[in-house]
């Protein structure tokens, strides 16, 4: 996880809370905060208004990276509509306390979760539609590689139904 925020106490005060729970980094400004997004952050806490580059900027960088993390914004700028076209997870306005910012790191993480279950799923549907037109019956049940598939395949499926497992490492 990255915290971003310029008023280098809060951000922080922020790792500190979360630091328990999940590896933490932070970052003061938005081009530091670049630098340490990678795809083994899972979730980023980002300040709206810093100097420099900006949490909106550092958002759509962020996004036009194609990195999978989950990002909240967390700041004193009250949402405009604005907002509406920022890829953002979640939207909190400071002060936040420690509880609630927990929770929201949570339930980010556990969105994240589900995403990743639901596209394995959907990658592993193909596979298995694919074999179906390419291949005969009698070879699909010989095929032990295309009975383990389809074993995955009902495995996914019970748990984007059950809600995820929220089995992700904490970064």
């Amino acid at each position: 996880m990255l915290v971003v925020d310029d008023d280098e106490a809060v951000a922080d005060v922020y790792a500190s809370q979360l630091s328990e729970s999940y590896d933490v980094l932070t970052a003061y400004d938005g081009e530091s905060a670049l630098e340490q997004v990678t795809e083994d952050v899972d979730v980023v806490l980002l300040d709206r208004r810093m100097h420099g580059l900006s949490g909106r900027e550092v958002l759509e960088r962020i996004r036009g990276r194609d990195i999978d993390c989950g990002v909240v914004m967390v700041t004193a700028v009250d949402p405009g509509f604005d907002i509406v076209d920022m890829g953002f997870d979640d939207y909190l306005l400071k002060p936040v306390e420690g509880a609630e910012l927990q929770s929201v790191v949570a339930e980010t993480v556990n969105r994240l979760d589900k995403r990743a279950v639901v596209r394995e799923y959907h990658a592993l549907s193909a596979k298995v539609a694919t074999l179906r037109v390419e291949k005969n019956p009698a070879e699909l049940e010989e095929s032990d590689e295309y009975q383990r598939l389809l074993d995955r395949v009902d495995d996914l499926e019970a748990r984007i139904e059950a809600g995820g497992d929220g089995a992700r490492s904490d970064s």
